[in-house]
């Protein structure tokens, strides 16, 4: 968010804001709390998690620096937290309240143009996504998800390690854990990743790439 603005804008970002350090595991916010800041992440990384209809908490998305949590319950007044956002490392966060984040948005129209920009990159996410669980077989589901993953972690190249569970990555593709190992299993045979416990190796990126195709 802050490479779009100016230097005195974001001078103003980090005055209005509190930083805040979070230790692995610990929850930064709880779905359906009452909306009261937004975090820049500034390091680490967070899991953002939503309860199904059996109340079994599911990883939705990571998230890591440089990305906005908590920002669209603020654009409704009285708005309560649609999700969970948990630490997945040590993490520390920009805190913004909802006084200040209303002030910025007043006195700053370019924070408004970038945030809007933000929205927009999100909602096309979520319709990428739809339409992946529509119209995409899923094994292919799963290994773009890993691959946006080894993104989050340092990048999708040879030696890339990502410390997920397989049910985290089921969460994520929409797909049964035992889907997700037979995957797995797959890939691994064919020397694309490597296994090891709670945690995906990336051997052979382009060609996860090309299976994620079909």
């Amino acid at each position: 968010m802050l490479e779009h603005l100016q230097a005195d804008e974001v001078q103003r970002v980090f005055d209005v804001s509190r930083r805040h350090h979070y230790a692995t595991g610990e929850v930064i916010f709880h779905e359906d709390d009452l909306a009261d800041s937004m975090h820049v992440i500034e390091r680490g990384r967070v899991a953002v998690l939503v309860n199904n209809a059996e109340g079994k908490q599911l990883t939705f998305q990571v998230m890591g620096a440089g990305e906005l949590v908590g920002e669209l319950s603020l654009l409704v007044p009285d708005g309560r937290r649609s999700a969970t956002v948990q630490a997945l490392e040590p993490t520390v966060t920009l805190a913004i309240g909802r006084a200040e984040f209303e002030r910025l948005l007043r006195d700053h129209p370019r924070v408004s143009e970038v945030l809007l920009r933000l929205l927009t990159a999100h909602v096309l996410r979520l319709s990428d996504r739809l339409r992946e669980m529509l119209y995409l077989p899923v094994e292919a589901r799963i290994r773009r998800r890993l691959l946006d993953l080894a993104d989050a972690y340092g990048g999708a190249r040879r030696g890339t390690v990502v410390p997920l569970r397989q049910e985290d990555l089921a969460s994520l593709s929409g797909a049964a854990r035992a889907t997700v190992n037979r995957v797995l299993r797959q890939d691994e045979a064919a020397g694309i990743v490597a296994l090891e416990r709670r945690r995906v190796i990336i051997l052979d990126p382009d060609h996860l790439r090309r299976r994620a195709e079909r």
